[in-house]
C-alpha cells in the first residue's frame, strides 16, 4: 500500500499518561474487545491476531492486556518458535494451517509465518529463492484467509535500541527474568541493521488492503499497550454492530419453573439478560 519509513526513523515517544488514565482507557479498551468477541461467538466469526516485532519490545505484555477479560476457551494464544521435528520438511505454512481458529475463536499468533522473511532469511535457514517467494505466499495465504470471512490484524512492534538495551539489561539485572533472554537475543541485536532492512521489505511487500500492517511504537509501554488493543478494537469493530442480544424464551422459562425468576419489563424491552 503505502510508502512505510525505515523503522529507526519513526518517533518513539508519545506524551505523558498518568496510572489511572491508562488504567481507566485500559478497562474500556478490554470492554469493547470482550464486545467485539462475544459478536465473533454468536456469529462464528474467526480471527487472528499477528504480532511481531524485536525481542523485548514489549509483545507479552500487550497480549497479556489482549486476552485479559476475554472468554478463554474460545481464544487460542500460539507461542512461534523454531519448527519440532514433525514440521521440518514440510512448507513452512503448514504449522500455521493447523493454528488457525475455528468458527467463534480467536487466534494470537506472538510471532508468525513472517519469520520466513525475518530470522530464516537473516539467518539462512533457508535459501534466498524461498525467502523472497514467501511475499507472494504469504500475501495469497492471507487473501485466501480473508475471501473465506475471517478478520486478521497484524501488528509490528517496534523499539528503539537504546530501550531494547535497557530492557535486556533488566532482564539480566533480575533472577526472575533470566529466563526472558538466550544467546540468540545477542545474535538478533548484533544484525539489527539487517532486520531493519528486512523488516521494511515485510512492511513493503505485505501490507495489503485486506491485511494491513499497523505499527505500535513500544518505548513507552504504557502507551503501546493502549495503541495496540485499539489498533485492534478499531479494525475487528470496522463494519460491526453491537447490539444486546434477546434471552432465548425457552432458557427464560426454564429459569422460571427452576427459580420462579422472570425479566423485568425493562429487560425484556432491551433485549437484556435478567440477573
Amino acid at each position: 500500500m503505502g510508502k512505510w519509513p525505515r523503522l529507526d526513523k519513526i518517533e518513539m515517544i508519545d506524551g505523558p499518561i498518568d496510572k489511572d488514565s491508562y488504567e481507566k482507557q485500559l478497562k474500556d479498551l478490554q470492554q469493547r474487545l470482550l464486545d467485539l468477541h462475544i459478536h465473533h461467538l454468536r456469529t462464528g466469526g474467526r480471527v487472528m491476531i499477528c504480532i511481531d516485532g524485536w525481542d523485548a519490545a514489549g509483545k507479552g505484555g500487550l497480549i497479556e492486556r489482549l486476552v485479559a477479560g476475554l472468554e478463554p476457551k474460545s481464544v487460542q494464544v500460539h507461542r512461534i518458535s523454531a519448527p519440532t521435528p514433525e514440521e521440518q520438511g514440510r512448507h513452512y505454512l503448514w504449522r500455521f494451517w493447523n493454528r488457525l481458529p475455528a468458527p467463534g475463536n480467536w487466534a494470537i499468533f506472538d510471532r508468525t509465518w513472517y519469520g520466513r522473511v525475518l530470522v530464516e532469511r537473516i539467518e539462512g535457514f533457508c535459501d534466498k529463492s524461498a525467502w523472497k517467494r514467501a511475499y507472494r505466499e504469504i500475501n495469497e495465504f492471507e487473501r485466501q484467509l480473508t475471501d473465506d470471512g475471517a478478520r486478521i490484524v497484524k501488528l509490528l512492534v517496534h523499539v528503539s535500541a537504546e530501550e531494547q538495551k535497557r530492557r535486556m539489561i533488566e532482564r539480566l539485572s533480575k533472577p526472575s527474568k533470566h529466563y526472558k533472554i538466550g544467546l540468540e537475543d545477542f545474535r538478533n541485536i548484533a544484525k539489527r541493521e539487517q532486520y531493519l532492512d528486512a523488516y521494511q521489505d515485510m512492511l513493503q511487500k505485505t501490507d495489503t488492503e485486506h491485511a494491513p500492517w499497523h505499527l505500535v511504537a513500544s518505548d513507552d509501554k504504557m502507551h503501546a499497550r493502549l495503541a495496540g488493543l485499539r489498533i485492534v478494537a478499531d479494525a475487528l469493530g470496522d463494519g460491526v454492530k453491537i447490539e444486546d442480544h434477546a434471552l432465548d424464551p425457552r432458557i427464560a422459562e426454564a429459569a422460571y419453573e427452576a427459580w420462579g425468576w422472570k425479566p423485568s419489563k425493562s429487560e425484556k424491552k432491551n433485549g437484556k439478560n435478567g440477573k
